[in-house]
This record gives structure tokens, C-alpha cells and sequence, in this order.
């Protein structure tokens, strides 16, 4: 198990840290990400959106029909803004990758309407233990 530190980050007036677990499913459920190469470009997809928003990525796991991950939220972000990025633009940049997936999703929206959103900073490691365990719940 891979092991991964988080520090608090310094701004002007204050310090800490906005880490939040989210999940997020692909519309109708469908197990979009089945392939490697989906499953690639998906994880593409979301780390570039994120990297233009300056939102850090702490873990990443994508399944077949959903995708788990712990960000640190900027605190200029709303929960709203940071679901809209995250889905919005990785939809967005998905779509421009691999145009085929407008087969399946003919009006552009891959991402369910819902999602998860939980902040997780005290108790981190239990929702990255979470995380890691996915593929195992799931294939139960």
C-alpha cells in the first residue's frame, strides 16, 4: 500500500487543508470505462481539469462505471464549482479526446446528474483505505 502524506498548505492569513472524497457515475450507470484505453483518456480527463483549476489530486481510482477521488479543494471553491469542473470540463475534455463516446451519449452529458461529496480531512486515511478497496468490493 502506497503511502501518502498530507501537510497542510500556508496561505496569507491562514492554514489547513479542504480534502474532500467524491464520487461521481457515468450516465444510466453504464460501464463506460471498461476498456484501459477509456479508462486512460478518463483519468486524463480529469486530472487536466483539475490541474487547470489548481485543484490537487491526493488519490485517484477509476472503476468501470464510477470514479472515486480525494481532492484538496481550493477555499475560493464551492462544492458546486468543484462538481462542475470536475464533471463539466472532464466530460468536456473526454468528448474532444475520444469522439466516439458521443455514440453513447449523444448530447455530451457522461457524468450522472448526482454525485458524492464529503469532506474527509480528520478522517483521511479511512476514506483512502475506502478508495483502495473498491475494486475488490466490487468484484464481490
Amino acid at each position: 500500500m502506497e503511502q501518502i502524506s498530507v501537510s497542510y498548505t500556508h496561505y496569507s492569513t491562514s492554514v489547513g487543508n479542504n480534502l474532500v472524497t467524491v464520487q461521481i457515475t457515468t450516465k444510466y450507470r453504464y460501464e463506460m470505462m471498461r476498456k484501459d484505453k477509456i479508462k486512460c483518456y478518463c483519468e486524463v480527463a480529469i486530472t487536466e481539469a483539475c490541474k487547470k483549476h489548481g485543484i490537487p489530486i491526493i488519490i485517484l481510482k477509476i472503476l468501470n462505471e464510477h470514479v472515486h477521488l480525494i481532492v484538496d479543494c481550493p477555499r475560493t471553491l464551492s462544492i458546486a464549482q468543484l462538481m462542475q469542473i470536475i464533471k463539466g470540463l472532464s466530460a468536456y475534455i473526454l468528448f474532444k479526446i475520444c469522439p466516439d463516446l458521443r455514440l453513447r451519449y449523444p448530447r455530451g452529458h457522461f457524468w450522472n446528474k448526482g454525485y458524492f461529496c464529503a469532506s474527509c480531512g480528520s478522517d483521511f486515511e479511512r476514506a483512502k483505505k475506502y478508495i483502495e478497496n473498491q475494486e475488490l468490493h466490487h468484484s464481490s
